[in-house]
């Protein structure tokens, strides 16, 4: 069978934009005779067939959404999609979701396959590998074609696009402030994500927060990885040969695994040990003995925000909105995992 050709390829191959190829095989107005003959002639040899769902990249009613994440399998990446369904479906609006599985490769792949007409706009978290490599080109790619993204939680500084981002930074100075008041001296960081924009915020926001107090920054209790690969012989390792009495715990895996070590020492929690953690699910929070006190991120919630400002863009009757970037507070809950407070 003689493979079909598409309108980026059709564009790539005469050296003309996407939109000019619609145009011409269209037949519109603003496209001059010659033009329209060779990319129409062109495209008949090439033996491309129009998709329906995208003949009109200007006005974009295909009303379909593409949402892409790094990880099925995380509770906060999931309750974020339930967020962007739930407006999608008041909106009008179908969602196509697909996940990057963290891979540069595939979170291409995946945007090139889905902006051939298929969807009117992403909404998307970056893939850990673009973050590693602070590769983003094919993000700039996609918005200059005139397909809008919106990014929430890991972003690519640099783009041009509307956002959504939670408080990182100050939640990781918010929830160690708050061992401080409870009592802890010896506040160790546990980070699987550090190769992540997020985890490095959070980690600052941690590290402010002792030089504020004048408290000791004890390296030795600082674990800034970049996967869970060997995090829970280092935990132990810390555990052993260091007085810890507070844990600043930056993802969910990385909650669960200090406390299990914490019960499994014999340390008393919250007696001799506190803990927090950054947990969207309910793993950490309730389903574990003691209970943990979390910083919450709102995933619904940021879901919510991400689809609003794309369907905003979508449907706006201006050529060119300013980008925005949609700040979403986070929340401590506290639980049984820490001491009650006290003024400092």
């Amino acid at each position: 069978m003689k493979p079909k050709a598409t309108l980026k390829q059709i564009a790539k191959e005469l050296h003309v934009s996407v939109s000019t190829v619609s145009k011409a095989l269209n037949d519109s107005p603003e496209i001059s005779s010659q033009t329209k003959i060779k990319i129409q002639e062109y495209a008949k040899l090439k033996n491309y067939k129009p998709n329906v769902i995208g003949l009109n990249l200007k006005n974009r009613k295909t009303k379909t959404i593409g949402v892409i994440i790094p990880n099925i399998l995380n509770s906060f990446f999931a309750k974020v999609f339930s967020g962007i369904e739930k407006i999608a479906d008041q909106k009008g609006y179908n969602v196509i979701m697909c996940i990057s599985n963290e891979s540069l490769k595939k979170e291409i792949h995946t945007l090139d396959m889905l902006s051939n007409g298929t969807i009117d706009g992403f909404i998307l978290s970056v893939s850990e590998e673009a973050q590693k490599l602070q590769n983003y080109s094919h993000f700039s790619e996609i918005i200059n074609e005139g397909t809008p993204i919106v990014m929430f939680d890991r972003i690519a500084e640099g783009i041009n696009c509307d956002k959504v981002i939670v408080d990182d930074f100050d939640s990781g100075f918010n929830a160690t402030n708050h061992l401080i008041r409870s009592g802890c001296k010896n506040i160790a960081l546990i980070s699987s994500i550090d190769n992540l924009s997020v985890g490095k915020l959070r980690a600052e926001g941690y590290l402010k927060a002792l030089r504020d107090k004048n408290m000791p920054i004890n390296e030795k209790i600082i674990l800034r990885l970049d996967s869970q690969s060997h995090l829970s012989e280092k935990i132990i390792s810390a555990f052993k040969d260091n007085q810890i009495d507070g844990v600043f715990a930056l993802e969910e895996n990385d909650t669960v695994a200090a406390l299990k070590t914490a019960l499994k020492s014999g340390i008393k929690i919250p007696e001799q040990l506190s803990i927090i953690g950054f947990a969207d699910g309910i793993l950490a929070s309730r389903r574990l003995t003691p209970s943990i006190t979390t910083v919450s991120q709102h995933g619904i919630e940021i879901g919510e925000a991400a689809a609003k400002l794309l369907i905003e863009r979508l449907e706006s009757k201006e050529d060119e909105n300013p980008y925005k970037t949609t700040i979403i507070k986070t929340e401590l809950r506290e639980r049984e995992s820490t001491r009650k407070t006290t003024a400092f």
